[in-house]
């Protein structure tokens, strides 16, 4: 039988569910609050249902601890228990980002079954009309973050729900945003793509300056020519002669690397967390593969070797890496950030300098180029997506939709041409 005891301007529901190992009675405890626009008998009979209703779900098994539990109590355990097993750091970081900044200020106070889909619509809702606030101005937040942030929610519901924390997930009765698929992707063309490599052998000037002279008059100029480094030439050419990923790049080791062959295996990648750059195994298994690379690509990448082997020498006990592709100055792995900045200072050389300019893409846009050039070259998409490291050829199907729709009208030119053809008089 629940006791009911009185507490302040609420009630506390006890029911004994059963001894634990020790012989300890197992007590489960409920609060309820009466209704003020209700008369008093009302609320005694309100109380004594509620009472027989808690005692009935725990006896049958059916109450959840969840009842209890925040939703910022519920994420802390999550990300503990569950995230810090199943995910790679780099998305648990993301979500502890979107969970201290976006997901708890807004439902953090709810107990989970509290958690209702007008909740989850609302915040989405807010997201989009308020926005965030970056350099001053306001932006509204993308359908794609949105998606991302119901993603996080509905992972941890689902788990929640695995767990017995919950019956169901709310997530499953809330439609966010719809993500517009892109038109295109952004990559070079083959004769951008040709501009783009010929810069990275081009030699470029660099002005200095001397001291400020005291008279206010100008300094004289000493000017200094000098080249794209070997590794990041070489660095590029794979991206677009491999379409491989920037973790990917800065992760490779010379064991990656068979010129008998001429392979390279991907089997590991490189991201940044708070704690640093981590290297680790890549996000799916289709992502390792062995990629082969044209004979030019890979005399450059010999020529690196020795370049590499001959500098590691001159620098003797300053040399602090290990057996990394591309290197800082001590020879360490590079820095994430560093190709991407060195590609953007090339498009800027060759833009200073012609007048048809190259279009300012990521340095992702080269493994677009990659597949793109690939398929134009009426490589079969199977072959495009197995060195990309996609896991489905769908995924690749629905990236380079613009490529495949060109050759789809290349493919009907080509048809009616035939027919045409055919069908003149003799």
């Amino acid at each position: 039988m629940a006791s009911i005891r009185k507490r302040g301007k609420s009630y506390q529901i006890t029911v004994s569910n059963g001894r634990d190992i020790h012989d300890r009675q197992i007590l489960e405890t409920a609060t309820w609050k009466p209704d003020p626009n209700k008369t008093e008998k009302q609320n005694q009979k309100a109380l004594e249902r509620f009472a027989m209703d808690f005692e009935d779900r725990v006896k049958s098994g059916k109450y959840l601890k969840g009842e209890k539990m925040t939703y910022q109590e519920y994420s802390a355990l999550w990300l503990s228990e569950y995230a810090e097993k199943q995910m790679e750091r780099t998305s648990i970081e993301r979500c502890e980002s979107s969970l201290d900044n976006i997901i708890l200020p807004a439902i953090g106070h709810l107990k989970l079954p509290e958690i209702q889909p007008l909740h989850l619509t609302r915040l989405y809702g807010t997201l989009m009309e308020t926005g965030y606030t970056q350099n001053g101005k306001r932006k509204p937040y993308s359908a794609k973050t949105i998606k991302r942030i119901h993603q996080i929610i509905s992972s941890s519901l689902n788990t929640a729900v695995y767990w017995q924390l919950i019956e169901s997930n709310p997530c499953q009765r809330v439609k966010p945003p719809k993500v517009e698929k892109q038109a295109d992707v952004k990559h070079f063309t083959l004769e951008q793509t040709q501009a783009f490599l010929g810069q990275l052998n081009a030699p470029y000037t660099v002005a200095h300056w001397g001291r400020a002279k005291k008279d206010g008059s100008e300094s004289k100029r000493h000017y200094e020519e000098k080249e794209i480094p070997l590794q990041f030439k070489v660095l590029f050419h794979l991206a677009v002669f491999g379409g491989f990923r920037r973790g990917e790049l800065v992760a490779l080791t010379w064991d990656d690397i068979d010129f008998q062959s001429h392979t390279v295996t991907v089997n590991k990648a490189s991201a940044r967390t708070k704690d640093g750059i981590i290297t680790k195994a890549p996000k799916t298994f289709s992502s390792n593969r062995t990629v082969t690379l044209p004979p030019d690509t890979m005399g450059i990448l010999q020529r690196h070797k020795a370049e590499q082997q001959e500098y590691r020498q001159s620098l003797g006990s300053y040399w602090k890496g290990s057996n990394y592709l591309f290197i800082q100055d001590d020879g360490r792995q590079m820095d994430i950030s560093t190709p991407n900045k060195v590609f953007q200072k090339v498009i800027r050389l060759y833009n200073e300098t012609h007048e048809e300019k190259l279009p300012e893409i990521t340095l992702h846009g080269l493994r677009h180029t990659s597949a793109t050039l690939l398929i134009a070259q009426n490589v079969d998409v199977k072959t495009v997506s197995s060195r990309l490291g996609h896991s489905e050829t769908s995924t690749t199907m629905d990236i380079y939709a613009h490529a495949l729709r060109k050759k789809d009208e290349q493919a009907a030119e080509a048809l009616g041409n035939l027919i045409s053809q055919k069908r003149k008089p003799d």
